[in-house]
């Protein structure tokens, strides 16, 4: 289960040094060694020297990789108290961590080293001999780029291989690929008394995702399958139920983004919707269901790729589904791959009628969640709009469904500052990932995707004022109370990353004029 939290974006850090304003790129797993002996180059004063740093409230500010990030009229103050001559246990010390670090690097380079040569002399040594075929320089030239990617993937740490999660019990693939636990010995998350003001709090937009481990967000998706009566209406066993959603929780790769806490917060903001406009009352039981079941499938084994590298790559699942939604299709598959087990089946107890509607509306709202779809459904639900949109009509219905999987699966920046921007981190790093690939395999590069091209509040501004508005406006249409708790947060949302811009620019521009000067 992925954590969700990026330790490799990179923050700009405006500093105050002798009167002029220098600005350093620092990440989380900056060492306070690393970001002093900056400083001091900055400063030009040895690396022996005491540093304080201090932000325009007169505040000491901790020299690590976890300080805020700031904007260019608010630098943080440099001030040198003093400069001595370092002690031998000192010299010492930093002799050791030098050479320790030098051995690590040493240790890496020289693996990745030895094994790219060995790799590159097998490879001459198959074109030598085997220079003629055409088959075999084509195998060759694959396996370069499968090296080139290895390497990649080592450097960034980030590969497609999901972490497997020890307290699951033992996992093994089926053999679509599925992974299957071993059910005979296997511990059963334990139960959590939840606290009424949690169990309201969950029925809200605003509630904080970030605060929850793995067996509580479990326990939590258990509470709303009985809460919403989902349960009783599928006489779902409880401990079908239990081992249904262990599975779900295997089957999400260790990606930043698309991980089990962003299946979580999807099912949550479905919950917390339909209770904020009553729909827990508008739909049936088994709307319910469907509803809740598909939000927490809807990204089942996410490789962490975009359906655009699928198609691209031509990868496996994109030669399967012939380009058509390559992920979300996948995503169905693995959920009804699950359901297939009789041991993981929730819906093992009813017929084959209610079963086949199940199956049904599972697909249609996960394969409404690919987003080149967008378009063409928000269109068809503003045509329902204006002919006269009614609950009642079977096909505006199935529409309005299909817009509330969306809005609940692009969701993050109807919740407060603190629980959306990290998200914004977490996607942004698995879009740099795809986009170092794509530039390695020499795949076409979407500019929102590229690390040189984009910023955070550039990638923001665009999808919340030309997607996520005019979508969330089509819901308050129907459901007003939308308007008020969500697209205000929205739109002031919308304004904080378009003031963040301005101060980037603004910051850009006096870089360049000091540069000039």
């Amino acid at each position: 289960m992925g954590s969700g939290i990026s330790r490799l974006t990179p923050k700009v850090i405006y500093l105050s040094i002798n009167g002029n304003i220098e600005r350093i790129l620092i990440t989380l797993s900056c060492t306070s060694c690393e970001i002093h002996d900056l400083i001091c180059i900055l400063s030009n004063v040895p690396k022996s020297s005491n540093i304080i740093i201090t932000d325009v409230n007169g505040l000491h500010v901790p020299c690590s990789g976890s300080m805020l990030a700031n904007t260019y009229n608010t630098p943080y103050t440099v001030t040198i108290t003093h400069s001595s001559e370092p002690s031998e246990i000192s010299l010492i010390v930093q002799m050791f961590e030098s050479l320790t670090k030098q051995i690590n690097d040493t240790m890496k380079i020289s693996d990745l080293k030895n094994e790219f040569t060995d790799r590159m002399q097998l490879l001459e040594q198959r074109i030598m001999g085997e220079s003629d075929c055409h088959n075999d320089i084509d195998r060759i030239k694959k396996e370069l780029k499968e090296l080139k990617i290895q390497i990649h993937e080592r450097k960034t740490g980030l590969t497609n291989i999901s972490s497997e999660r020890t307290y699951l019990g033992n996992i093994r693939l089926s053999n679509d690929g599925v992974k299957i636990l071993d059910l005979q010995n296997l511990p059963i998350f334990e139960k959590y008394t939840l606290t009424q003001s949690t169990i309201d709090f969950l029925k809200k937009p605003t509630f904080d995702i970030w605060h929850w481990e793995p067996n509580e967000m479990l326990a939590l998706l258990e509470h709303m399958y009985n809460e919403l009566g989902v349960v009783s209406e599928f006489n779902i066993n409880p401990l079908t139920l239990k081992r249904w959603l262990l599975s779900i929780q295997a089957n999400y790769r260790n990606n930043p983004f698309h991980n089990f806490r962003h299946c979580f917060c999807v099912a949550q903001m479905m919950y917390g919707i339909l209770y904020l406009c009553g729909l827990n009352n508008d739909f049936s039981r088994e709307e319910l269901g469907i509803l809740l079941t598909a939000a927490v499938c809807h990204d089942l084994d996410h490789p962490g790729y975009s359906n655009s590298y699928q198609i691209n790559a031509r990868t496996e699942l994109a030669i399967r589904y012939n380009d058509i939604s390559p992920l979300e299709n996948h995503h169905c598959a693995v959920a009804f791959s699950i359901l297939n087990n009789p041991e993981l089946n929730i819906f093992a107890n009813v017929n084959q009628e209610v079963f086949r509607r199940i199956r049904q509306g599972m697909t249609s709202l996960i394969l409404s969640t690919d987003m080149a779809r967008h378009g063409e459904i928000l269109e068809t639900m503003r045509r329902h709009l204006e002919e006269g949109f009614s609950m009642n009509k079977k096909e505006h219905r199935e529409t309005f469904k299909m817009v509330l999987i969306k809005c609940c699966d692009i969701s993050n920046e109807v919740r407060p500052l603190s629980v959306s921007e990290p998200w914004v981190d977490c996607l942004l790093e698995e879009y740099f990932n795809q986009s170092d690939r794509e530039k390695l395999e020499g795949l076409p590069v979407a500019p929102f995707m590229d690390r040189e091209k984009v910023t955070k509040p550039s990638a923001q501004i665009g999808f919340i004022k030309f997607v996520l508005i005019p979508m969330f406006q089509t819901v308050a249409s129907v459901y007003p109370i939308i308007d008020e708790l969500m697209i205000t947060q929205l739109k002031s949302a919308l304004e904080r990353y378009e003031k963040m811009l301005a101060e980037e620019e603004e910051a850009k521009r006096n870089l360049q004029m000091n540069e000039a000067d």
